[in-house]
C-alpha cells in the first residue's frame, strides 16, 4: 500500500544514504524494515505484560513481602 508520511530532511538524508549502500534505489525497503521492528516489539511487549499479569495471585504472603523488599532495596540503590 502506498502512504505519504512526513519525516524531517535529516531523517531522509540518513535513509537515502543507508539505501544507497545497500544498492537499492529508494528507501521504502528500509522503512518497512523499521516498521516490522516497531510491532514486532510493541506486540512481544504486550505479550510479556499479559504473561506477568498471568501470575499476578500466585505467590504466597512471605514470598511477596520477600519480593517487596527486595524491590526496594534494589530502587533505594538506583540513586
Amino acid at each position: 500500500m502506498r502512504t505519504t508520511i512526513e519525516i524531517p530532511d535529516e531523517q531522509r538524508a540518513k535513509l537515502i544514504e543507508i539505501a544507497a549502500r545497500r544498492g537499492l534505489k529508494g528507501f521504502s525497503r528500509i522503512v518497512q524494515e523499521a516498521i516490522e521492528r516497531y510491532l514486532e516489539e510493541n506486540l512481544s511487549g504486550n505479550e510479556k505484560v499479559k504473561e506477568a499479569l498471568s501470575v499476578l495471585g500466585s505467590l504466597d504472603e512471605d514470598q511477596a513481602e520477600s519480593l517487596e523488599a527486595s524491590i526496594q532495596e534494589l530502587r533505594s540503590k538506583w540513586r
